[in-house]
């Protein structure tokens, strides 16, 4: 199986002198495809730095990172751009949904601008909100939110599903129902997903856990086996 991402001495700065701050020194990692990728680490590590510098929403100061094949450091505005259009769906802690559009307007808005789009019905299914199509946003708790923000990330058929605490906003039975949806998505449709989240015990679903510190690679974890959704300890 090959690596879909390739990352070399990847460095990020932020602030001058002695306010400098390495929020990644010399980051190198890979991973293979339909693999998931939990990573750890304190607030201030670098994970959301890393995390952006894969979705292609901030560029490196120094280093390298490869993306299926296509290098995208250096690349300019309107090719990073069809590049998380093309590659790319993101999954945040708070949805980010339109208000004013149903759930089914929030997912198909998405599809009609991707290349080669999943099937609305078919995504509104596999996450059990079908039921909901015609619901708003505010008409539906938390859980159900963000199974909505996922199939809005997954209607676009990405490479890479890149998603930043997830759970951190949810109760763990919401919890525990949105990642079983995230584990489904991985296993049907072979999505490749990195999660983001201080919860530990998620570290368990994953095929590779990575954890950051102070801007640096502090361990890395490969499991033969990962846990269920329900096996997990949330």
């Amino acid at each position: 199986m090959e690596n879909i991402i390739e990352i070399k001495g990847a460095k990020k700065q932020y602030g001058s002198g002695e306010a400098a701050v390495f929020a990644l020194d010399g980051v190198d990692f890979s991973l293979a495809e339909e693999k998931i990728c939990v990573i750890l680490g304190p607030s201030g590590s670098g994970k959301s730095t890393l995390l952006n510098m894969i979705g292609g929403l901030d560029s490196l100061d120094a280093g390298e990172i490869t993306v299926d094949g296509v290098p995208i450091t250096g690349l300019g505005k309107k090719a990073l751009t069809a590049y998380r259009k093309r590659k790319i769906g993101f999954v945040f802690q708070f949805y980010n949904l339109i208000p004013d559009l149903t759930v089914e307007e929030n997912v198909q808005v998405v599809a009609e601008i991707a290349e080669k789009p999943l099937d609305t019905d078919e995504i509104l299914r596999a996450l059990d909100i079908e039921k909901y199509r015609y619901r708003f946003p505010r008409e539906l708790s938390g859980g159900q939110q963000q199974r909505v923000a996922i199939a809005r990330a997954m209607v676009k058929n990405p490479r890479l599903l890149l998603c930043d605490e997830l759970t951190g906003a949810l109760d763990s039975r919401s919890s525990r129902s949105v990642l079983r949806f995230i584990e489904k998505i991985n296993r049907e449709y072979g999505t490749t997903t990195l999660i983001i989240t201080h919860n530990e015990a998620i570290a368990g679903m994953a095929d590779t856990v990575l954890h950051i510190k102070d801007g640096k690679i502090a361990s890395v974890e490969d499991h033969d086996r990962r846990l269920s959704a329900d096996e997990i300890e949330l």
